[in-house]
């Protein structure tokens, strides 16, 4: 791919991740309900000619999904690394499992195994890069000043008070 094919693919990922997240957040009482009507979720037949579009729609729905007021709140920051763990484990696992077996007879097996070992990977980068970086990133004082006093104080030791560049 040349440059400028590059740019352009780029430029397309951004514009449909910009178009998915905005027709989403501007409907919540459609698009954040327990049934869930978002328009953006018409964008998803773009990857039939349109490559590009596949990282700006999971972009677009990353943000979107951000901006959840259903959003899951843990209060523990050991538990923070739980849902990603739980649903690759499950989604991921069953992907690769069908696509081994399709739902033939091994379809189960396949699934427990590949879960298994998706979810042992999931773990190690969660608990261990996920956790380093949950505990390093608000020692930053470029990341600091963007996060609150009720966010820093979730993490043990942590606290706007404990910043010594930090006025009041």
């Amino acid at each position: 791919m040349n440059k400028r094919n590059a740019i352009r693919s780029i430029t397309l990922s951004a514009v449909i991740a910009a178009v998915y997240a905005a027709l989403t957040m501007t409907l919540p009482m459609l698009s954040y309900g327990p049934v869930q009507l978002r328009f953006s979720e018409a964008l998803t037949v773009l990857p039939f000619f349109l490559p590009e579009a596949v990282p700006g729609l999971f972009l677009g729905c990353v943000i979107a999904n951000l901006f959840s007021p259903f959003g899951i709140k843990l209060k523990n920051p050991w538990l923070a690394p739980l849902p990603p763990v739980i649903s690759n484990t499950v989604i991921i696992g069953a992907e690769i499992a069908w696509f081994e077996t399709s739902f033939g007879p091994g379809f189960a097996a396949s699934w427990a195994w590949n879960g298994f070992t998706v979810g042992i990977g999931e773990l190690g980068a969660c608990y261990v890069l996920g956790m380093l970086l949950l505990y390093l990133l608000p020692k930053i004082p470029g990341v600091r000043r963007f996060l609150s006093e009720e966010q820093l104080s979730r993490l043990p030791g942590q606290s706007k008070e404990d910043d010594p560049k930090s006025v009041s």
